[in-house]
């Protein structure tokens, strides 16, 4: 573990000797403590920084690895977000932590110690197919953990248009929409012709052979016509979800004071 211990004394001693201001002292703290795990170097004042503690990518690392991490975490923070986790890892997790909660069909995993708030409504997840929903619901549980109830508009895509537009009230209703789509990736296009709440385009790798694994609806939303539209990358629901949930704090809160320490 760094020595976080022994700078934050330092630190909280210049604050009392009148050599750091409040808002200097606030500064450095926000870049002081991580953990080294060996394999890993956790930012435990992520949150400080953010909304959420640093969240545990399981691709690419063992089931021991994600446990480690994801333990650390949780203890210092009070809640985790593990994203594409094998049924290795999610079973070894569930093991070390018996209150994780998947959110099937996505590979993501999630538990909240802290105090809960009333969740925020205000975010809409629309997706094209029933294929797109193991997105979908990686969006809704990132959304969650930072206390925003998503709602779900599923299999609207646009080879039956009559769909989404039967849900044209709920949509502007919406203070932000995320919409999931592989194929052709047409359907947040349509979706912000319809809207003017701020749309998050998430393709997906759903298709076949000339989607190119995502690349095609990619670029269609890349490129789409209607106003307002962004995109975050290939199956990226944690992202999509993350950007909703910010969004629909300022449309509850407004935008955060820039002279807040």
């Amino acid at each position: 573990m760094s020595d976080d211990g022994t700078q934050l004394d330092a630190l909280l001693e210049r604050g009392a000797r009148g050599e750091l201001s409040p808002s200097d002292a606030a500064d450095r703290l926000r870049t002081l403590p991580f953990e080294d795990l060996g394999f890993a170097r956790l930012d435990h004042h992520r949150a400080i920084r953010d909304v959420l503690p640093e969240v545990v990518l399981a691709e690419g690392k063992t089931a021991q690895q994600a446990v480690a991490a994801g333990c650390a975490i949780l203890e210092r923070a009070g809640c985790l977000l593990v994203t594409r986790a094998s049924e290795e890892i999610a079973q070894a997790l569930q093991a070390a932590i018996p209150d994780l909660r998947r959110h099937p069909p996505s590979t993501a995993l999630s538990v909240a110690r802290r105090p809960p708030r009333t969740p925020r409504s205000g975010v809409v997840i629309a997706s094209g197919g029933t294929s797109d929903l193991a997105v979908v619901e990686e969006a809704a549980a990132t959304c969650a953990l930072m206390g925003h109830e998503a709602s779900r508009i599923v299999d609207v895509g646009v080879a039956g248009i009559h769909r989404v537009l039967a849900e044209t009230a709920a949509l502007r209703r919406a203070n932000v929409i995320v919409v999931v789509a592989g194929m052709d990736g047409a359907l947040p296009s349509v979706v912000a012709g319809l809207t003017a709440a701020p749309v998050i385009a998430v393709p997906t790798s759903n298709g076949y052979g000339a989607a190119f694994e995502g690349l095609a609806p990619l670029l269609t939303m890349l490129n789409a016509c209607a106003t307002g539209v962004s995109v975050v990358n290939i199956d990226n629901g944690f992202g999509a979800g993350y950007i909703a949930a910010l969004i629909n704090e300022q449309a509850w809160s407004g935008p955060p004071d820039p002279t807040a320490g």
